[in-house]
């Protein structure tokens, strides 16, 4: 039986590992897809910004084309940053970093780039330092913020006059329910010893007059 359930546990993990190492092939794939689609948009850009300047060399009057051209370069400046956050995300998924340096992929746990022997550990763990007490700090504000909210809803729960004025007033109308079937049983309770004495006479009654006629007779 042991055996048999070693033997599930692992086809358990296997396939969670498969599942799991699928999923992030297809989010690369993706993540690539539109990665080669942004750079191709740039490439569009980048003919734009070229026509543009030859537009200009070749006419004979002289015309302004600095803002196009601006335009344009924002345009590209967007489109490169979009990529740059693909492709860290990208890492991500692979367990990899880009070496400061050559800006070549590197293994998160390596202390040197392969490429350039660029040191690697001291920034990693500069990294790793920040995202701690940036996880922290959003922690400590996220149970603030809580804190502050249960204690908001206290105080005006407290301060809230016509709430007092409605638990009171609920109070009230129990006390008088309450006093009222009390009454109400005690009545009950004087009708049915009413009842209980009023048969007793009754019984005596009738067992006076039976004696009366044996006596006569």
């Amino acid at each position: 039986m042991e055996f048999f359930d070693k033997l599930g546990k692992k086809a358990t993990e296997a396939y969670k590992y498969t599942a799991d190492k699928t999923g992030k092939i297809a989010k690369e794939t993706k993540l690539k897809f539109r990665m080669s689609e942004l750079k191709s948009q740039i490439e569009d850009l980048y003919v734009e910004i070229g026509k543009k300047v030859y537009e200009k060399h070749i006419r004979e009057e002289d015309i302004c084309i600095k803002k196009d051209l601006e335009e344009q370069c924002i345009k590209i400046d967007v489109l490169a940053q979009e990529i740059e956050d693909l492709q860290n995300e990208t890492l991500e998924l692979k367990d990899k970093k880009q070496c400061p340096k050559c800006y070549k992929e590197v293994n998160k746990e390596d202390k040197y780039c392969k490429n350039c022997g660029e040191k690697l550990e001291r920034e990693s763990q500069e990294e790793n330092d920040v995202k701690e007490v940036e996880i922290l700090e959003d922690i400590e504000t996220t149970q603030v913020e809580e804190d502050n909210e249960i204690d908001r809803n206290e105080e005006e729960k407290l301060n809230n006059e016509s709430y007092k004025s409605e638990l009171d007033n609920e109070n009230s109308d129990n006390e008088e329910k309450l006093e009222k079937q009390i009454d109400i049983e005690e009545l009950q309770d004087e009708n049915q010893e009413k009842t209980n004495l009023e048969k007793t006479v009754e019984v005596e009654s009738h067992v006076d007059v039976e004696i009366d006629e044996d006596e006569n007779k």
